[in-house]
């Protein structure tokens, strides 16, 4: 079998953003009006990731522990803000809460694949630590918005029900438990359905790398199935944390629940 990356050359990247044209003859047959977002994203997806490309390239000849934590920091930071901004409630005081929701599910997880299964040397390697800890940031992002928009809209929708708890001597916590079960249970739902399809519906993405570069099928396989458990149990714990730091953001001091009425 043979081994090693198939490089594509830049006039070939370049003539794939052709595949973008089918996008953006949708939105313009349809007047959907996102052409104008499509040309930006498929500009930035170019402009972040060949960048990212040169900065990693460095970034794994020239390492240093510190460095390899600013990147972290600084990708944390960044799905923060992404994070953020995908949820659709209006709700004061969430950036710090997610960003220690994604550094500790991050840091946690991530160290424990790179020691415990990949045996990375030194442990601060970035040829592993980044991309391991890059899947972990991406897919806890999206996990954290999901479950934080869920959490809030479903306090909403149970106002009423809120009240009346609390009126009756419940905490702020008993009260916003069934949200907060709720909102887990939303949070975790992508990931668990896509290791129910992989193998059979998808060849997911870590997978697929390593069979492009020629790579075992068994042994990519087996880094793969490390990945979905890996990122199920990040994903679980970002969430989980996220919800329990971010819930009381409906309730004042004295533990009454905040209607749209009575907010800030």
């Amino acid at each position: 079998m043979s081994s090693g990356v198939v490089e594509i050359g830049y006039f070939e990247l370049f003539a794939a953003s052709a595949l973008m044209l089918v996008a953006g003859l949708v939105s313009y047959k349809l007047e959907l009006g996102q052409t104008k977002r499509i040309a930006v994203s498929t500009a930035r997806c170019f402009i972040q990731l060949l960048a990212a490309g040169f900065v990693l390239k460095y970034l794994f000849e020239w390492q240093t522990w510190w460095l390899v934590l600013l990147a972290l920091v600084f990708m944390i930071s960044a799905a923060t803000q992404i994070a953020t901004s995908r949820v659709k409630s209006e709700i004061k005081g969430l950036v710090p809460a997610v960003f220690i929701s994604l550094l500790v599910s991050s840091v946690t997880v991530g160290l424990i694949v790179v020691e415990g299964v990949v045996h990375a040397e030194p442990w601060y390697n970035a040829r592993q630590l980044v991309p391991i800890a890059g899947m972990i940031i991406g897919n806890a992002m999206s996990a954290i918005a999901v479950a934080i928009d869920r959490l809030f809209s479903d306090m909403d929708s149970r106002s009423d029900e809120m009240f009346t708890l609390v009126a009756l001597g419940a905490t702020a916590r008993e009260a916003a438990f069934p949200s907060i079960k709720a909102a887990i249970g939303a949070g975790m739902t992508p990931v668990l359905a896509t290791m129910s399809a992989a193998g059979i519906v998808t060849i997911p993405g870590m997978m697929s790398g390593q069979l492009l570069a020629g790579a075992d099928p068994l042994a990519a396989a087996k880094y793969q199935i490390v990945v979905m458990l890996m990122l199920s149990a990040a994903n679980t714990i970002a969430i989980v944390m996220a919800c329990f730091l971010t819930y009381r953001r409906r309730f004042s001091a004295d533990g009454y629940y905040l209607d749209k009425g009575i907010r800030e």
